[in-house]
């Protein structure tokens, strides 16, 4: 450094730093959040993810946040899309066995209408839900488990995925179908104590 430049010198500041700041800003309403969060998801572990994510997008826009009378409203709003979005994403893997009867266009399907459990997976928490389901598709062919997943966790469209894998659609329809046939009872012995 010349002689001539000018060296900052640093003050101890009077006003709280940023993280001294948002700590308090987010106790203050991380009751509300998790709260939010718990009572749509229903499972205290998947809400602290959620009030994660949230006090994340918080933490991105404080400086909006901080003096905005209207935090609050906004926490609530991000936290009651975010845990839309995750019970969203999640509850496709739940439709698997929802859709086994044939629909009016797949009522030639030869597979037999198997009945289906509402109560399958009730015992498990989301997360072991997601391990058992996780753990069974890997155990599919994959013929199956990938039109399987193209369609309920990707949600394209039978035709959609002839496309994409270069297959017919009768193929298509016929790899799903075969494919939930097969995750029940894979399923059912899994969950079993």
């Amino acid at each position: 450094m010349g002689l001539n430049e000018h060296t900052p010198v640093q003050t101890p500041s009077t006003e709280p730093s940023r993280s001294t700041e948002f700590t308090t800003f987010m106790r203050a309403y991380q009751d509300m959040v998790f709260s939010t969060a718990a009572r749509m998801a229903g499972d205290d572990a998947q809400a602290e993810d959620i009030s994660q994510e949230v006090f994340i997008k918080a933490y991105e826009n404080f400086a909006h946040l901080r003096s905005s009378p209207t935090a609050g409203g906004w926490l609530k709003t991000v936290t009651t899309n975010l845990t839309l979005n995750h019970l969203t994403r999640y509850r496709k893997r739940w439709r698997l066995f929802s859709e086994m009867k044939p629909s009016a266009a797949d009522e030639d399907a030869s597979e037999p209408e198997l009945p289906v459990p509402d109560t399958l997976l009730a015992d498990l928490n989301a997360e072991q839900q997601r391990a058992l389901i996780d753990d069974t598709l890997r155990r599919l062919p994959a013929h199956q488990r990938i039109p399987l997943v193209l369609y309920h966790f990707e949600e394209l469209s039978y035709q959609e995925i002839a496309s994409r894998l270069h297959v017919s659609l009768a193929k298509v329809k016929t790899d799903i179908s075969r494919a939930r046939a097969a995750l029940l009872p894979m399923l059912q012995s899994s969950g079993e104590p």
